[in-house]
């Protein structure tokens, strides 16, 4: 006697991010890139603990999305350099992220940053089904698209607006307000690991830069610094005047 089937476990299931190849076998094309990525996550890493204080938040970095089932698969999947995905778990069932599978979690990234390394036409591509514009404008379609070119110090950051993707303007402070997450984008000249460049970073809404978690000490050193100085200038005075300073 044969046993019914059940259409609920026959079907074969749509992968997950286990089973999916987590690259394609390139590799990051300049010592720059993976820096950027870094400088952009370390600094904004206060803004999206207030914003998720359950954790639920992930960041990829050079990490594949998959957006359709290909053959090979790693053919269906675009790989921002830098992407996040609020109300997410960081992990899945314990394991850490290989990829991002939009059928498994149906949730797009909020924001995609592309770093130009060669003349941006692959990050300006509208080809359907293949180029990177019109697969984020389509198919992903994280709200915010961001391209970054270290060569021209620019960037530019995209809106979706009625369904296709609307250049911003800068405001007068030269960066593009990412309203929803209360923060800015924009360029930044000045040194980070050793390497003097136009860095792409965050400001807060009030033209405040967000710092690195190095620069929060550093600038958390200077200020006791400042204090400790101010004391012993303080301590010299009242000696002056034949005080002694409490201990």
């Amino acid at each position: 006697m044969t046993s019914a089937t059940n259409p609920a476990t026959d079907l074969t299931p749509f992968p997950d991010h286990t089973q999916l190849p987590e690259s394609d076998g390139t590799f990051v094309k300049n010592f720059q890139e993976h820096p950027q990525s870094i400088l952009l996550t370390d600094s904004i890493k206060p803004i999206l603990e207030k914003r998720h204080p359950d954790g639920q938040y992930c960041i990829g970095q050079d990490s594949g999305i998959y957006w359709r089932m290909t053959d090979p698969p790693e053919k269906g999947a675009a790989a921002p350099d830098w992407f996040y995905v609020g109300n997410v778990p960081p992990t899945l069932e314990g394991q850490t992220r290989r990829s991002y599978v939009l059928w498994r979690e149906f949730i797009a990234p909020l924001i995609v940053l592309e770093f130009v390394s060669g003349d941006g036409r692959e990050e300006r591509d509208k080809t359907p089904w293949k180029g990177k514009f019109w697969i984020y404008e389509q198919v992903i379609r994280p709200p915010f698209y961001g391209i970054y070119e270290v060569n021209k110090a620019s960037v530019e950051v995209y809106e979706l607006i009625g369904g296709e993707y609307q250049l911003l303007t800068a405001n007068e402070r030269g960066h593009y307000p990412i309203h929803s997450l209360e923060v800015e984008l924009g360029i930044w000249q000045g040194q980070y690991q050793n390497m003097e460049l136009p860095w792409l970073r965050w400001w807060d809404l009030q033209g405040n830069l967000l710092l690195t978690g190095e620069e929060r000490a550093e600038q958390e050193h200077q200020r006791a610094e400042q204090e400790r100085r101010r004391a012993e200038r303080l301590a010299a005075q009242l000696r002056s005047l034949g005080i002694e300073p409490d201990a």
